[in-house]
């Protein structure tokens, strides 16, 4: 194994606990058995997904094993982590066609030759009554209510479904399954990690490390990125789309996704923002992220279109989509039709808000009716232009 592992690995990570484990467990020289646990509770993984993939690629290139976990299992219950309800249950169906999307989208950081995909249905849904009466004697209730998300829904009087309790102790089982060294989650998981170590201590494991990375804000710049909050940007999006997405968010938050996605240090931050301006860095953020997780040819085709675009006004390079077969048709479904938005909720923000524009003109009227045309440019916010063909 290679020397000044520790230096690296630790390298823009939130949380070692505990540190000196994990040291020791490096110093023997053998691969560890490093585990990331999703589950697919949507069809996309995005750019948040990706900070802690790319932790997880370092340890995949330093030659250490790695488990990327499905939790087609955990996702029927549905993860109370941040929740201040309790989650809709997802359908086989969904489960299924989720999982295999990420599969797919782990290979676009992940070394797919050198990675171990395991589902944790594959042990959890062996269990029998009495082996859940057995998993569930080795927790506490005092234990699981320690977390502040039970603790929150406690206080205002919110249900918490006993399923939701389990949570915790079946996500720690897969690691005394798996017999991790390591499990790396968000700072939001901390809690989920850290069962992971009790139990493992239970079943006489050596606990695991657990390593939290930072979150990283959606494109609001005030919730985590998250399919649920509509503020993400997914790893198979078009690049069109990834570029116009990126010179959206705010010019704070740049520097975040600066430090996170692209590594850059503190040092590296201060130089930049005494240089060019704002827009140029984040042009040059947006190619970086693109080259990084797509292809330099996808980062240089994505500017060279927002450029045409937004600079030269050339329209000719906007997002082609076909005409609707509706006509006139609602302005909502116009959107829905583009994939320019997921929601009518959404819809109505933007509108009201001045933000969609049909060929130039401002539309704020949230019940308008449109006859497409073809060569119709629609433009949704300040980054997003499509043309009917």
């Amino acid at each position: 194994m290679k020397e000044g592992q520790f230096d690296q690995l630790s390298c823009g990570v939130a949380q070692i606990i505990p540190e000196d484990e994990f040291k020791n467990k490096l110093a023997l020289g053998k691969p560890l058995i490093i585990k990331l646990g999703v589950d697919p509770t949507a069809p996309d993984l995005h750019l948040g997904h990706a900070v802690v993939l790319s932790k997880l690629k370092e340890f995949q290139d330093l030659g250490h094993q790695v488990v990327f976990l499905i939790g087609d299992f955990t996702a029927r219950i549905g993860d109370p982590t941040g929740r201040s309800k309790t989650r809709p249950p997802l359908t086989e169906e969904d489960i299924k066609k989720n999982l295999q999307t990420y599969i797919e989208q782990v290979g676009c950081i992940l070394d797919p030759k050198k990675i171990a995909i395991k589902f944790n249905s594959e042990w959890l849904g062996k269990l029998n009554a009495n082996d859940f009466v057995h998993l569930c004697s080795k927790m506490t209730v005092a234990r699981i209510l320690e977390r502040d998300d039970f603790q929150k829904r406690l206080k205002e009087q919110q249900p918490i479904g006993l399923h939701e309790l389990l949570y915790p102790l079946i996500q720690a089982y897969d690691s005394v399954v798996l017999n991790a060294d390591v499990e790396l989650g968000g700072t939001d998981q901390t809690f989920n990690l850290l069962c992971g170590r009790t139990l493992q201590e239970q079943f006489e494991q050596k606990p695991q490390v657990v390593m939290t990375m930072p979150l990283l804000e959606g494109l609001d710049g005030v919730q985590k990125m998250s399919k649920s909050y509509n503020n993400y940007i997914g790893l198979k999006e078009s690049p069109t789309e990834v570029f116009g997405k990126v010179m959206s968010i705010s010019d704070n938050l740049m520097w975040r996704y600066y430090k996170l996605l692209l590594n850059k240090t503190e040092n590296e931050i201060q130089k930049m923002q005494k240089g060019e301006h704002p827009k140029e860095l984040k042009k040059q953020l947006a190619h970086g992220i693109l080259e990084k997780f797509w292809s330099k040819k996808d980062a240089e085709e994505a500017q060279q279109n927002f450029e045409a675009v937004f600079e030269q006004k050339d329209y000719s390079q906007a997002q082609e989509k076909p005409l609707p077969d509706q006509s006139p048709i609602w302005i909502v479904d116009l959107l829905k039709h583009l994939g320019a938005i997921e929601s009518s909720s959404e819809a109505k923000r933007l509108i009201q808000s001045g933000a969609v524009q049909i060929d130039g003109n401002v539309t704020t009227e949230f019940k308008a009716k449109i006859e497409p045309v073809k060569g119709m440019h629609i433009k949704v916010g300040k980054h997003r232009i499509y043309q009917l063909v």
